[in-house]
């Protein structure tokens, strides 16, 4: 079992979770999100938790191919710029939890990085901060990507017993 630690302060920011051997493949079927929200089914089930070894987050880079562009990150909807379509280049290897397993982090000061239609769709950065007031994670919760919390990789560390 392993929880999730502030880099900063040392705070417990998860309860004990256990590892996902992958990131588990969510629904993306329109008929299988919130009735009312309008939010995806959780990528993570709750207390456990997945590495992403894809990059996720910004900064973001413009795509090579612009006519068939992808999804700006996984589980992800493709994301054009003034400059087109891009791709994440972000940071790898971000730890996939429920975000109910850490019911403790907080938005961001004013909500930053927190715009979008129905929640916050995570493509801004970091949006969450831990008990001391860091950030250490980014939500994505709205109505038209993944739902899932990544705990920044350098931000938040593992301790496992």
């Amino acid at each position: 079992m392993t929880v999730f630690l502030c880099s900063r302060c040392g705070t417990a920011i998860t309860p004990e979770l256990a590892e996902l051997a992958a990131v588990p493949d969510v629904s993306d079927d329109e008929r299988d999100r919130g009735k009312e929200a309008r939010q995806a089914p959780y990528t993570v089930p709750r207390g456990h938790y997945a590495i992403d070894p894809e990059p996720w987050g910004p900064p973001y880079v413009v795509q090579d191919n612009q006519e068939d562009p992808k999804p700006a990150q996984s589980r992800g909807p493709v994301v054009c710029r003034e400059e087109g379509f891009v791709i994440s280049a972000g940071s790898r290897h971000t730890v996939l939890v429920h975000p109910d397993d850490a019911a403790s982090l907080q938005p961001l000061p004013s909500w930053e990085n927190s715009s979008g239609c129905c929640g916050p769709t995570g493509d801004k950065g970091l949006n969450r901060a831990g008990p001391c007031g860091a950030p250490v994670a980014t939500l994505a919760a709205d109505c038209f990507g993944p739902f899932e919390l990544h705990l920044d990789p350098v931000r938040t560390y593992a301790f496992s017993q």
